[in-house]
C-alpha cells in the first residue's frame, strides 16, 4: 500500500506540472518557482483537497519569493524579515514551506508521503518572513486570549456559569460544569483553544489509511490558540487560509466572526455608523490590498484594520499610523469593561493583574483602578495621538476633539451607572439575599452582569465608533442601563421580604 501511494505521488506530481501550465490566469505558469516539495504536495492536494490549492494560488505567497518581497521598498514590504535563510527564500510560498517549519518544535509533526510535515502552522513558524509581525501580536491580549479567560478564577468561573447543560431536581436548578466540546464551540470558539497531540492515529482517506498525529480541540482557529510548538495564537484567525489575504483581514467581516453584541457590539455598531454606511455603500470600490494604504484614494471611510492596527499614509506618502498586529497597541482605554472601562493593561497576560482586594481583577468593585498594571497618563495620551491623526487624515481638529471628549464622558457616566449596580449587589450580598460565594450565578447578580458585560459596554461602543444612537439610547444602551437597576432594586426588595415572612419567629420572653 504504502509503494502504490509514492507512486500516486509520482503521477501526481508529474501531472501538475502539465496542469499548471494550461490553466487559467490564477494558475503559475512557471514551475521552476515552485519548490520540488510543494509541488509533490499540489500533485495530490489538487485532486484530493482542490478547494485548498485553488485558494492558494490566487494569494500573493503562490507568485511572490520571499527574496523579491525583501527587495520592494520600506513602506511597500509585507515581510519584516532582513533575511530569509533556510532555503526559503528562492521559491514561492508553497505548502512545504510553511508545514515543515521547525520540526524539532511541533510535536505535531509526523511522516507524509516520504516528507516531514507539521499539521499545524503557527505563529512561529510564519515568523520566519514576518517576525516583527508575530512578536507584537505574541505580546498582546489576543495572543493570551486562552490563558487570560481560563486562568483568571474570576473570568473562568463566569464561563462555568454560561456553559453547561442545567437540569432541574426537587425544583431547583442544577448546572453540570460544561465539557471541553462546549466550550469549543462557545468562549473558546473565538478565544482559542489548547492543542495538544495524543499519539498518533489511523484514518481512512481517498488515497487509503494513512497515519497522522491525533490532536485534541481540532481543529480551531480562536485568536489565542495554544499550538502543539508551544506558540500562542493563530495568524489564520484573521488572515484566512490558504490565501492569507490582507484584502479579508481589513475588511470587518473578519472581526464580525467575534466582535459582535450583546458584549462586543463592534460589528453591530459599525454597521449602523456614518463610516459603516459609507463602507457598506462604497467599500466595493476600494483597494483593500495597497501596502502602504492611503486614506482617502485607496478608502475613504474606516474599518477596524484602519484605526487599529493598519499602516496608514495621507496622499503625500507620510506616516499616519505604523503597521501593528498588536491590536491593542493605539489604544488608550479599555472599552470593554470587566466590570469597568479602564486603560489599557501594560501586559496582554492579564492574569497577573491583582486589584486593591487581591483579586485578579483591573478595578475593584467600586471602580478603582489596578494602576501598578495598567497604562499611565502619559502612555495614554501618545496613543490617543496617534488615533486622532487617523481621525484627522478625515477630519478636522475641532471634530475629532470633540468625538474623544464625548467618549470620555460616556466612559464616566457608564461606569457610574455600573458603580450603582454594583452597590445594589453588595447590599444583597451583605443582606445574605444573594449568596457571594460565586458572583455570577443567581438571578440578581446575573442582572449585575448584564449591566456591565452588555449595557454599559454596548453605549461605550456606540459612542466610540461615531455614532450608532440606537445602540448608545434603546437597543442595549441607556434605557437597558435604567431599567436593569430598577429590576435589581425590585429583585432585592422582593426577595428579602420574602425572606422576612419564611424565616421563623422568635418568642420573646416577659
Amino acid at each position: 500500500m504504502r509503494r502504490l501511494i509514492y507512486f500516486s505521488v509520482i503521477v501526481f506530481t508529474l501531472f501538475s506540472s502539465v496542469a499548471f501550465a494550461s490553466e487559467g490566469s490564477e494558475a503559475l505558469t512557471d514551475n521552476s518557482r515552485i519548490s520540488p516539495q510543494s509541488q509533490a504536495c499540489i500533485g495530490c492536494h489538487r485532486t484530493y483537497t482542490p478547494g485548498i490549492v485553488e485558494d492558494w494560488l490566487a494569494s500573493r505567497h503562490s507568485k511572490t519569493t520571499p527574496a523579491e518581497a525583501i527587495k520592494k521598498p520600506a513602506l511597500q514590504r509585507r515581510v519584516s524579515a532582513d533575511s530569509i535563510s533556510g532555503g526559503l527564500s528562492e521559491y514561492v510560498v508553497g505548502c512545504y514551506e510553511c508545514h515543515s517549519l521547525n520540526p524539532e518544535r511541533h510535536k505535531d509533526n509526523f511522516q507524509h508521503m516520504g516528507y516531514k510535515i507539521n499539521v499545524v502552522v503557527s505563529p512561529n513558524d510564519c515568523n520566519a518572513c514576518h517576525p516583527v509581525e508575530v512578536k507584537q501580536y505574541s505580546e498582546s491580549k489576543k495572543a493570551h486570549a486562552v490563558k487570560n479567560l481560563l486562568s483568571n478564577p474570576v473570568y473562568h468561573t463566569l464561563v462555568d456559569v454560561v456553559n453547561g447543560v442545567k437540569t432541574i431536581e426537587n425544583g431547583k436548578i442544577i448546572s453540570a460544569k460544561p465539557t471541553e466540546a462546549t466550550l469549543h464551540d462557545t468562549c473558546l470558539g473565538c478565544h482559542g483553544t489548547k492543542v495538544e497531540v495524543k499519539g498518533l492515529k489511523k484514518i481512512f482517506t481517498k488515497m487509503g489509511e494513512i497515519t497522522v498525529p491525533d490532536l485534541t480541540n481540532w481543529p480551531n482557529q480562536g485568536v489565542g490558540r495554544e499550538n502543539p510548538d508551544e506558540s500562542r495564537g493563530t495568524c489564520t484567525a484573521c488572515h484566512a487560509r490558504h490565501a492569507f489575504s490582507i484584502e479579508v483581514a481589513r475588511k470587518p467581516y473578519t472581526c464580525s466572526q467575534c466582535h459582535l453584541e450583546p458584549d462586543v457590539p463592534a460589528w453591530n455598531v459599525y454597521k449602523e455608523s456614518k463610516h459603516g454606511n459609507i463602507y457598506s455603500s462604497k467599500g466595493d470600490e476600494w483597494n483593500f490590498s495597497k501596502v502602504p494604504w492611503e486614506i482617502g484614494k485607496d478608502f475613504k471611510s474606516p474599518t477596524c484594520a484602519t484605526c487599529h492596527n493598519s499602516l496608514i499614509v495621507s496622499p503625500d506618502g507620510s506616516k499616519l499610523a505604523e503597521r501593528n498586529h498588536d491590536f491593542g497597541a493605539r489604544l488608550w482605554v479599555r472599552v470593554f469593561g470587566l466590570i469597568y472601562s479602564h486603560p489599557q493593561p501594560r501586559s496582554g497576560n492579564t492574569t497577573i493583574i491583582r486589584n486593591k482586594d487581591g483579586l485578579p481583577l483591573p478595578t475593584t468593585f467600586t471602580g478603582e483602578p489596578a494602576s501598578e498594571f495598567l497604562i499611565d497618563a502619559s502612555e495614554q495620551d501618545r496613543r490617543l495621538d496617534i488615533m486622532k491623526s487617523v481621525c484627522k487624515g478625515c477630519h478636522s481638529s475641532s471634530w475629532t476633539d470633540g468625538h474623544f471628549a464625548k467618549l470620555e464622558n460616556t466612559i464616566k457616566e457608564t461606569n457610574e451607572m455600573t458603580l450603582a449596580a454594583t452597590k445594589l449587589m453588595v447590599e444583597a450580598w451583605g443582606k445574605g439575599i444573594e449568596d457571594k460565594t460565586n458572583p455570577f450565578d443567581e438571578p440578581i447578580e446575573q442582572l449585575w452582569i448584564k449591566q456591565w458585560l452588555f449595557y454599559s459596554n454596548s453605549v461605550r461602543y456606540a459612542s466610540a465608533m461615531t455614532g450608532a444612537p440606537d445602540y448608545a439610547a434603546f437597543k442595549l444602551g441607556w434605557w437597558e442601563l435604567t431599567n436593569n437597576l430598577m429590576m435589581m432594586r425590585d429583585a432585592i426588595d422582593i426577595k428579602g421580604q420574602v425572606g422576612k415572612k419564611s424565616s421563623p419567629k422568635t418568642i420573646k420572653k416577659k
